[in-house]
């Protein structure tokens, strides 16, 4: 991993603390389910992080307001992705299911949002991360739509969020920094800028991404995949004790796969 600023290895604070890091996870298609390099960099990455007690996902693949919570008990995987051999659709992922999780969002959301319920399982976006981090899938996972493409938003729905990882929680956005093959020079200059502005907590700049940021009508032609970010950016924004990246992107790849922990 590469540190951005000085942290300790584990994501524990250097205090001593067991705040859990919240995390944003660079998710590919499909195919990355045998990506046994990406994968051991993932899982690589999770071990070297306290195991969390549950995880709040936001994934790029479920937009939805009013915000919405994914199933309380044990349902099938949603396989949001299309015209793929039978195998491909034969993939598990029996994560926990997260019901004491559900009943702290609506505590702590719950005079801020409406919030709605639904039965909708784990969509490829949150699993496939997650097989990578946590093959054994043993921690309980919470599905949580995006509400809003607003980033100012989802940055504070994140700040709302930061007492849970004093809980065991590690809130986790799972997209990627560029979604688009048309330009490697446009997604890695919107990657920059993006990692800049994260490093000098530039929020005035980041929030204005559309507008400022290079490369970024070609690097993201829709913003469902970056958003993510914003939450998990803003869940670890207070008490922050530095920013690593978690797995780095292949030098010359056209796309990012970058994953980044927030300490």
């Amino acid at each position: 991993m590469t540190s951005e600023s000085s942290t300790s290895k584990n994501g524990a604070g250097k205090n001593g603390t067991d705040r859990m890091p919240s995390v944003f996870v660079g998710v590919g298609g499909p195919r990355q389910i045998w990506d046994d390099e990406w994968n051991g960099k993932l899982h690589g990455w999770a071990e070297s992080m306290p195991r969390p007690e549950g995880i709040l996902m936001f994934s790029a693949h479920w937009t939805r307001f009013p915000i919405t919570l994914g199933a309380r008990e044990t349902v099938p995987l949603t396989y949001d992705y299309y015209n793929f051999p039978k195998h491909f659709y034969d993939v598990q992922y029996p994560a926990p299911p997260a019901p004491a999780l559900a009943d702290r969002f609506v505590e702590v959301m719950g005079d801020k949002l409406e919030i709605y319920g639904s039965n909708r399982g784990l969509d490829h976006g949150a699993f496939i991360g997650l097989m990578g981090m946590y093959p054994d899938a043993g921690v309980p996972v919470l599905q949580v739509s995006i509400p809003t493409f607003e980033p100012e938003m989802l940055f504070e729905i994140g700040r709302a969020l930061a007492p849970l990882r004093k809980e065991g929680v590690m809130v986790m956005g799972a997209g990627l920094l560029t979604h688009s093959g048309e330009s490697k020079e446009a997604n890695h200059a919107f990657d920059a800028w993006v990692m800049d502005k994260l490093a000098k907590r530039d929020n005035e700049s980041l929030f204005k991404y559309e507008e400022l940021a290079p490369g970024v009508k070609q690097a993201l032609p829709t913003v469902e995949h970056f958003v993510p970010l914003l939450v998990a950016y803003g869940a670890g924004y207070d008490d922050n004790e530095g920013m690593l990246t978690g797995v780095e992107n292949l030098p010359d790849a056209t796309g990012t796969r970058r994953s980044l922990q927030f300490n």
